[in-house]
């Protein structure tokens, strides 16, 4: 959970009184959020620098607020305190809406087609007539900082560039370029740097080097101009020091660039709607019980007349609501959780293990009291390990493929246990012999009949690596399985094992095992081929089988 750092002087001077440290930790508590510290700056650097450099360091109480990541309308004290004075109805829940400027033509941010190369998606807005104090400033600069390494995800999503809209002129081009062609002052520098040099500069750059790696191998670098050729920012890095804001900015250009379009709009929505209130037209960007509950959480709501119907208008400010149990969410907050009345269910249930669940378990107890060896590999897998290392063509594999790998060691769903533990035993061939492993997890296989086009699969897989090939190891490893399952040897109701050819395993040393006449596994000794490509050495002996038939 983000933590936010607020003054507690200033928070009860915007709340309109004053609260103990109980009173407002419960003020927290009833609003879905957690007091986490009561500190000040002295005091955080003594603990972390000592008390000489804390020495000149101001001694302001600071509240440290926990709120939850989905709540980026919180990380700001104008956040806060609006959403804390509507809830405890002093407030009514803002509406949110768009005007013009007064000369009738909006700003244009006109995106070329090169910054698909690097950073393809760009949106703004203007925050006209606001007016600035210090503390206001310095809440307007944290709320980037916060929203960057939050939603922004570092600044690797999104990056926020806030400039004085007086210091330049629109239309403004977001494009991108070769670094060597980018030329501008940047923020708090006193000369010019071309992109090149500004990489080299900010390398060492405590707060700023851990964004150059965002761009800096990328051909072109993303860069903002006015109509002027004045350079507002190269994002993700840094802003260009002509545009500055400053206490006396009064119109606030503010752009994103992303390579999320979804988390751009949210992040300008934030920007924006949290410091409205201080324009000369406030909130103007683009807006029985249960209803007045939600309209304590920002969300204007109304009943419609028609039954138990109520109209719900979601703000920009809160992005996290995206399903109706977002807003059943609030309500009950806004009612009180410690207000709601103990009942017992209508109806009795009683809770229990899911039966596969639970029959996995039980076998990973026994098989390893067998003293097999348990591992956990991958869901996914490369197309060559189900197919081409097991002797196999990919089109027989009925493998579900990831439309868009990010490594060639995660292009499918695995359709069988085998492959991880040939690479688990490759990965340890220093430890002694004989390896015994097994695996109890899911494959998934392609199935039409369900909506999804696949079906997971729980299957029980184990190997013998030694010196010789153990397939009675393996045999005896059935035997047992069967004997815990309380499957009997016998062909009809029981179980059995009957030759079987596969590319997998050595011809004339595979077998199928039959459940009650049906196939459910194969057991086996490998091919040579096929220890040979995973780079084995030893015979192994296998098996596999799937354990839904028994539940």
């Amino acid at each position: 959970m983000p933590t936010v750092g607020i003054k507690r002087d200033l928070l009860f001077k915007a709340l309109g009184r004053t609260y103990t440290d109980e009173e407002f930790d419960e003020l927290c508590f009833e609003y879905g959020l957690e007091l986490d510290e009561i500190t000040s700056e002295k005091e955080i650097i003594s603990r972390e620098q000592g008390d000489t450099k804390a020495s000149e360091a101001s001694d302001v109480i600071l509240y440290k607020i926990d709120v939850p990541a989905n709540r980026y309308d919180l990380l700001c004290l104008e956040g806060l305190v609006r959403g804390l004075q509507v809830f405890k109805n002093k407030l009514e829940a803002p509406r949110y809406r768009r005007v013009s400027p007064v000369s009738g033509d909006p700003q244009k941010l006109i995106i070329t087609k090169e910054t698909a190369a690097v950073r393809p998606f760009a949106v703004a807005a203007v925050l006209r007539n606001i007016t600035f104090t210090q503390e206001r400033y310095d809440s307007f600069i944290e709320l980037q900082e916060k929203l960057h390494q939050n939603i922004c995800r570092k600044r690797s999503l999104v990056a926020i560039g806030t400039h004085d809209l007086d210091t330049i002129s629109g239309p403004f081009t977001y494009t991108a370029k070769p670094p060597g062609d980018i030329s501008f002052k940047p923020l708090n520098q006193t000369k010019e740097y071309t992109a090149t040099e500004l990489m080299s500069l900010y390398k060492t750059d405590s707060h700023l080097r851990h964004y150059l790696h965002i761009i800096e191998d990328k051909p072109v670098y993303p860069i903002i101009y006015d109509s002027n050729g004045v350079v507002l920012s190269m994002p993700p890095i840094i802003n260009g020091n002509h545009s500055k804001i400053t206490l006396q900015t009064k119109n606030v250009f503010i752009e994103c660039t992303a390579t999320d379009l979804t988390k751009a709009k949210i992040v300008l929505d934030m920007m924006v709607t949290m410091f409205s209130e201080y324009c000369s037209q406030p909130f103007t960007e683009s807006t029985e019980k249960i209803a007045q509950l939600l309209t304590r959480m920002c969300l204007l709501s109304q009943a419609t007349g028609v039954g138990d119907e109520i109209e719900v208008e979601i703000p920009p400010t809160r992005s996290d609501v995206i399903h109706a149990c977002d807003i059943m969410e609030d309500a009950a907050i806004a009612y009180g959780f410690n207000n709601i009345t103990r009942t017992t269910p209508r109806a009795y249930t009683v809770a229990n293990q899911f039966p596969l669940n639970k029959l996995t378990e039980l076998l990973r107890q026994d098989l390893a009291a067998a003293g097999f060896t348990e591992a956990l590999n991958f869901a996914l897998c490369s197309a060559e390990d189900i197919a081409d290392k097991l002797g196999k063509k990919i089109s027989e594999t009925r493998a579900a493929h990831i439309s868009n790998p990010k490594t060639a060691e995660f292009q499918v769903a695995r359709t069988t246990l085998l492959p991880g533990l040939l690479k688990t035993i490759a990965a340890n061939r220093k430890m002694p012999l004989p390896l015994k492993l097994f695996e109890i997890s899911d494959v998934v296989l392609k199935d039409e009949t369900k909506d999804v086009g696949a079906r997971n699969s729980r299957r029980f897989c184990a190997v013998y690596y030694n010196k010789s090939p153990g397939f009675e190891v393996i045999h005896g490893l059935l035997d047992r399985t069967m004997q815990l399952l309380e499957v009997k040897s016998a062909r009809g109701e029981g179980y059995h094992i009957q030759a079987a050819d596969d590319s997998t395993f050595f011809p004339g040393r595979c077998a199928e095992i039959l459940v009650r006449g049906k196939t459910v596994g194969r057991l086996g000794v490998l091919h040579p081929d096929v220890i040979n490509r995973f780079e084995l050495t030893m015979p192994c002996s296998a098996m596999e089988i799937d354990i839904e038939p028994f539940l």
